[in-house]
């Protein structure tokens, strides 16, 4: 039924003034509510008229086990040297890695709401379900024997928890003191400490293009308590990926670019922060300096700061690190490894793989390898797997977590 039909009902003409008053209200409400349900979600905000009827959407995860006979890792491709492995497996939407100081590998998630601990003896990896019922726990950092878990708006902080994996404490709750935004969009959350001993927290635009709010569209950093909050970065879209130069000590961070505006573009970002407070462009300016299509203000891209490289367009690049090992050959040590998670806002699917950069402290002269592909089968345009995290070992070797299976791989080099 309409809201005018409603109304008629309501407020016959028969009733009072009164009545026609409340009558008009609520055919204001009704007809307001109604504007508001047919409001695209976050992700198709700027999908130009000319695109309505797009089948372009995200790829929902897959939230089952996905057995290990189901995981072909024979269509992995590396370069010479280096060996794949299935490292850990039945752990749907792992996404986010931290590692304790005993050796557990500390596993987030976002659409199954799961902590998973994975720990490995003899050689024999098991793994649990630490912590469940969180909002998207996808941030995940390990400091003085604590584990620290960002959802969309919380942050807890587990102590002792490698002496307590059969069940995981009582948290120390932070949340009043961090402060966070309780936007879903773009709230999901990477956590590092940096150099400085500081707790690093992406705030992401609650939207796909947005004039967004001073507390949005940015990293911020705190110390471990939630006190002392300083936003070291502006501009930034969406980071769910950043780690700490092994020379220089500076932040670098990848950034999802905005869907919508082409399909080869804008590209995703790899951005170095060399002083804090800088602009990275966001809603204006993108990418290489690309001005938006749909927020439009004078010389948009005047004092933003560019990225060191692109990487490739709507390839969703997530976690990174710098590889500082023993393990990989010496052309590797202080390269970036990059998860891209791949694309969806892309008739011709791209990314779905591990590329590494090589690239100068100062962020010049820099270069894109390819690392781990295989998950991508482009003559059939689909894919089997989703690389979202990268961390490396002890021993040197590399984890790769894989939000689609579910699983870990590990990545070693044997001259």
């Amino acid at each position: 039924m309409s809201s005018k039909g409603i109304a008629m009902t309501l407020a016959p003409p028969a009733l009072g003034s009164a009545a026609l008053m409340m009558g008009a209200a609520l055919a204001l409400d009704i007809s307001a509510f109604g504007q508001q349900q047919q409001q695209p979600p976050a992700w198709a905000q700027g999908r130009p008229p000319s695109m309505a009827d797009s089948k372009l959407a995200p790829h929902p995860p897959r939230m089952a086990v996905t057995a290990p006979d189901k995981i072909p890792l024979d269509k992995l491709k590396l370069p010479p040297g280096f060996k794949v492995e299935l490292w850990a497996h039945g752990m749907p939407g792992a996404r986010m890695m931290a590692r304790g100081d005993e050796g557990t590998i500390f596993v987030g998630t976002r659409t199954i709401n799961r902590v998973y601990a994975v720990t490995d003896k003899d050689g024999k990896r098991t793994h649990k379900v630490l912590i469940q019922g969180l909002t998207q726990p996808n941030g995940l950092a390990f400091k003085d024997g604590a584990l620290y878990v960002a959802a969309i708006e919380k942050v807890l902080r587990y102590d002792k928890i490698e002496a307590n994996l059969d069940k995981a404490p009582q948290p120390v709750d932070l949340t009043a003191a961090f402060k966070l935004p309780t936007e879903v969009h773009h709230g999901w959350k990477f956590l590092a400490f940096g150099p400085d001993g500081k707790l690093y927290v992406p705030i992401g635009a609650p939207c796909n293009i947005c004039e967004p709010s001073p507390n949005h569209a940015q990293i911020r950093r705190y110390n471990p308590d939630g006190s002392g909050m300083e936003i070291v970065a502006r501009g930034v879209r969406n980071s769910v990926g950043f780690d700490f130069h092994p020379q220089t000590r500076e932040l670098w961070f990848t950034d999802n670019g905005r869907d919508w505006q082409h399909e080869d573009g804008p590209e995703e970002e790899l951005n170095r922060v060399s002083q804090p407070g800088q602009n990275f462009g966001f809603p204006y300016c993108h990418a290489m300096g690309i001005p938006d299509q749909d927020l439009k203000k004078d010389n948009p891209c005047d004092g933003v700061t560019k990225p060191v490289v692109t990487l490739g367009p709507h390839a969703a690049a997530l976690g990174m690190r710098f590889y500082t090992g023993q393990m990989f050959p010496a052309e590797y040590r202080n390269r970036i490894f990059v998860a891209r998670r791949g694309s969806w806002n892309r008739t011709k699917k791209y990314g779905y793989d591990v590329v590494s950069v090589q690239v100068s402290p100062d962020g010049k002269e820099a270069k894109l390898f390819p690392f781990l592909s295989g998950f991508l089968d482009e003559g059939a345009n689909s894919f089997w797997g989703r690389p979202v995290d990268v961390m490396q070992m002890a021993d040197g070797a590399l984890l790769i977590s894989d939000e689609e299976n579910g699983a870990i791989y590990r990545v070693s080099y044997s001259r």
